[in-house]
């Protein structure tokens, strides 16, 4: 279980957000929601610990992530908006390096497999420079078919996808959602998902 109580949020001089506090259980999906500039993105960077709340406290089973350290880290997966793919790389590379960077080593095999599955079949030894920005989108997510964590949690994950690839990332979320993995994530797309709960987090 993934909880935050109280949560508040200082950017500067400005309080972005305040009294936050939610639960998140296997198998739940999170809907982080808000205009742009309410903290959307910087409750996602709290969440996976790469900042930490002005007031408040992001509990994991139970126990403070700010003491878990790697315990937390090995069973989360984050994606910023970015889709943080090297250009020079090809496509096969960016995928088999950046599972490796987060702790997972797959094979050439297990990495086109899971490029098949996002649609980019044919383009596996394509440099990324070459591709779409909804191609490049495509490289970054086919991490989550190879990540094995529990926690995703994803900032703007259909940012520049077309309507196919929203469809396989719908299918892709209530696979993990259904084998009782949790999604926490922003988006401005419509997409239906099929959860075991669906919580809004508002920020205003």
């Amino acid at each position: 279980m993934l909880q935050g109580s109280n949560l508040v949020c200082v950017r500067g001089d400005r309080r972005l957000f305040k009294d936050v506090s939610f639960s998140l259980e296997p198998g739940g999906l999170m809907l982080v929601l808000g205009p742009n500039g309410s903290g959307k993105t910087s409750m996602l960077r709290m969440l996976c610990g790469l900042s930490n709340p002005a007031f408040g406290e992001i509990s994991w089973c139970g126990t403070a992530i700010s003491s878990l350290g790697g315990e937390y880290y090995s069973v989360m997966t984050y994606m910023g908006h970015l889709s943080g793919t090297k250009d020079d790389l090809t496509v096969v590379e960016n995928l088999r390096i950046s599972s490796a960077l987060a702790g997972l080593e797959i094979n050439e095999t297990e990495a086109r497999e899971a490029l098949q599955y996002m649609g980019l079949s044919g383009r596996e030894t394509l440099p990324v420079k070459v591709l779409s920005q909804g191609q490049r989108r495509r490289v970054a997510l086919a991490r989550l078919l190879v990540c094995q964590t529990k926690l995703w949690i994803l900032d703007e994950p259909l940012a520049a996808l077309d309507v196919s690839a929203v469809k396989l990332m719908q299918g892709l979320l209530e696979r993990h959602l259904g084998q009782g993995g949790m999604v926490i994530m922003t988006t401005h797309q419509e997409i239906e998902v099929t959860a075991a709960s669906t919580t809004q987090l508002q920020l205003a």
